[in-house]
């Protein structure tokens, strides 16, 4: 009972939840700091059509780029490009969206390319991220996940069933999900991000996700 607790307080579709609050504070400060988004280009990297529904945003034109081929427009003004978000070569754009991709791309090398890419494809950006020193770790919803060492992590993925990653009992498995998920420290952003605002969404004033911000 008490795991069902646990995962209701952090589903993103659950009114009362923490996630879901603190999704649509991130979407308000958003908009907040585009107002003219109707207006604009937008590429969006490693998103979705669907959380773009949800979330009550539209753009004059979005270009998704995502590695799931499986992903699709959902609406007119939307285009699919399916590819690696790191490799680059949109285009030119007004704005990049990227939301709580950047921590799975795959080590500092990648973060960085996913950065220049965000930075020579649009002069505005928004891109962000769990913050690593949330006591809860996001995906697993395990107290203090990221902090333990990489054989205990691959322990609880496969025995942990709250969070949003499947139990996986293979142990090949389990690693190579492990492996993909890297949260990143302030620092770091303001690393990648060095002509951006860093902006933080709180919880009981804790920092719960980081957010590299540039305007035009």
């Amino acid at each position: 009972m008490a795991d069902k607790h646990i995962a209701k307080f952090f589903d993103p579709d659950h009114s009362n939840s923490l996630t879901h609050r603190c999704r649509q504070q991130r979407n308000e400060e958003f908009k907040r700091r585009f107002p003219d988004l109707p207006d604009m280009r937008v590429l969006d990297l490693g998103g979705t059509g669907i959380s773009w529904q949800v979330a009550g945003l539209r753009a004059q034109h979005l270009t998704i780029v995502n590695i799931d081929r499986s992903e699709q427009a959902v609406e007119p003004w939307m285009e699919v490009i399916p590819a690696d978000a790191c490799d680059g070569g949109f285009g030119k754009f007004d704005l990049v969206f990227s939301n709580s991709v950047l921590e799975h791309v795959g080590g500092h090398a990648r973060r960085q390319q996913f950065a220049d890419v965000v930075r020579e494809s649009a002069p505005a950006y928004w891109v962000q991220t769990p913050y690593r020193y949330f006591p809860i770790e996001p995906h697993w919803l395990f107290p203090g996940f990221q902090f333990l060492p990489f054989r205990a992590r691959v322990e609880v993925t496969r025995h942990w069933n709250v969070g949003h990653n499947p139990v996986l009992k293979d142990v090949g498995e389990a690693a190579a999900l492990v492996a993909s998920t890297e949260l990143v420290s302030a620092t770091e952003m303001r690393a990648y991000f060095p002509d951006g605002a860093m902006w933080f969404e709180r919880f009981a004033g804790i920092p719960k996700s980081i957010t590299a911000c540039k305007t035009a």
